[in-house]
Order: structure tokens, then C-alpha cells, then sequence
């Protein structure tokens, strides 16, 4: 059997205390990779900078630890920290990215909502604008448009070249607006027979309903009725009353589609 002498020995001991002290503390290392982890995260690097610098101190002093070769334990919780510092940092870029994309949507929410509501009051002027045109009056039964004796042949049912026009403007502002639907109401004045001004108002409501119709309106869209000289709008004791009273008067439904009745 042989022996190692005395010398051997004390070099073995020393090459192995030389191992010991050199080995990396595992904790240590594990904490080092998930900072370098860290600090190449932009998220992270933007968003939780403060919690990151805390991680960057407590992973120096971690370092330091080793280098002032502290005890082990102290070494392994300094490293902990360092750890759970970093993962601090990123539930708090996590935390931050949930709470922007939360505050993107409301945003987007709040500009749809103004998007809408400019987007209907652009539609209500547009509609104003329309009835505008067309010589709309407000009365209790809704909005009502006349068209006058004038766009009529006389004492016949035939809509004159401007009355077309004033139909078409009407068919538009329908096609647009399908909610809405109309009531086609014929008025003559108090000359002639009462059978013979009944016909007369309900042949120029029908006319007028036909042009609609011609126009791609829908017939459930559009109601007629003839009045004959039951509701004048002025007196029959001179030609210009009873011109006011030779009309067809179109009554707009509301959004509904509900007419009041006369």
C-alpha cells in the first residue's frame, strides 16, 4: 500500500477548496439570466424602468456578496431578491400593456360613439335639408308637403311637368329614408258638384301615388285618400282661396311609419 505524503495532500486540499470557492452559486446564476432577460425586453425597459433598477441593485449586491465572500446563505437570498425583483418588473409591464390596450379600447369606443352621433346629426341635416327643399311645413300631423293646383292640368288629374319634379324629389328623400311611408290626400275648392270635386281630389291623390310608385316606392308605402272640398285651408269666397284649397297634400309618417289621422 502506499501514502500520499503530507505536501500531496495539502495540494489536493487546496485545489479542492480552489473548486468549492469557484463554483457558481446556482440562484445567483439563475437570477443573472433573468435579468439580462429582463433588460432586453423593451416592454420591460419602457414600462417598469424603476423595478428594474431595483432588480439591477439587488443583483449587485448579490455580486457583491460573492466578491466580499460572504456566507453562502446570504449570497442565495440576495440572489432570491434579485430574482423576485425581476419577476416584479415584468408583472408590472405585463400589468401596464393590459391597461393601455383596456384604455385603447375605451378610447376606440368613445371615438365610434362620436363618429356615431356626428354621423346622425350630418344625416339629420341632410333630412332637414331635404324637406327644405321640398317646401316641407310642420303641422300637428307631422310634416307635410303641397303640391298646388298649379302642378295639375285644370279641373284634371294630370300631373304637370313641374309636379313630376316635385313627385321625383319626394321619391328620393323616400328611397333614402325607408322607414318612412306618406299619406296622399287630394283637396279641391267649393265650386262643382260635391261628387265631382270628390273624384277630382281622389284621381289627383292617385296620380301622385302612381308617380311614387313608378319611381321604385313601394305601394304599402303609400297611402291615398281623396278629401273633395272637406278641409280647405282658406276661404272659397275668392280665386285666390280656392286655389290654396285645389291641392294634394303628402303627409310624412314618423321614423315608425305611424301617420296620424286627420
Amino acid at each position: 500500500m502506499s501514502y500520499l505524503n503530507p505536501y500531496a495532500l495539502s495540494l489536493i486540499a487546496a485545489a479542492l477548496l480552489s473548486a468549492c470557492a469557484t463554483t457558481p452559486n446556482p440562484t445567483l446564476v439563475e437570477a443573472h439570466n433573468s435579468y439580462n432577460s429582463a433588460r432586453t425586453n423593451a416592454d420591460i425597459v419602457k414600462l417598469a424602468p424603476l423595478e428594474l433598477k431595483d432588480a439591477s441593485d439587488m443583483l449587485g449586491r448579490a455580486d457583491k456578496a460573492v466578491s466580499d465572500d460572504e456566507e453562502t446563505e446570504t449570497v442565495t437570498h440576495l440572489a432570491y431578491m434579485a430574482n423576485q425583483q425581476v419577476g416584479i418588473a415584468e408583472q408590472t409591464a405585463q400589468r401596464k400593456i393590459a391597461e393601455q390596450a383596456v384604455n385603447t379600447s375605451a378610447a376606440s369606443r368613445t371615438q365610434v360613439q362620436l363618429d356615431a352621433r356626428t354621423e346622425e346629426a350630418d344625416a339629420a341635416k341632410r333630412q332637414i335639408a331635404l324637406l327644405k327643399e321640398m317646401n316641407a311645413q310642420k303641422t300637428e300631423r307631422g310634416m307635410v308637403i303641397t303640391l298646388g293646383d298649379v302642378l295639375f292640368s285644370t279641373d284634371r288629374a294630370e300631373l304637370k311637368s313641374g309636379g313630376v319634379r316635385n313627385v321625383e324629389k319626394l321619391a328620393d328623400f323616400l328611397n333614402q329614408y325607408p322607414e318612412y311611408k306618406v299619406s296622399v290626400e287630394g283637396h279641391t275648392d267649393s265650386r262643382g258638384s260635391d261628387e265631382h270635386n270628390q273624384g277630382l281630389s281622389e284621381r289627383r291623390a292617385d296620380a301622385v301615388r302612381m308617380a311614387l310608385m313608378q319611381m321604385a316606392i313601394s305601394s304599402d308605402r303609400v297611402a291615398m285618400r281623396g278629401y273633395g272640398e272637406g278641409f280647405p285651408v282658406a276661404s272659397n269666397d275668392n280665386a285666390g282661396g280656392q286655389q290654396l284649397n285645389r291641392r294634394v297634400e303628402i303627409v310624412l309618417s314618423d321614423e315608425n311609419g305611424n301617420i296620424s289621422p286627420r
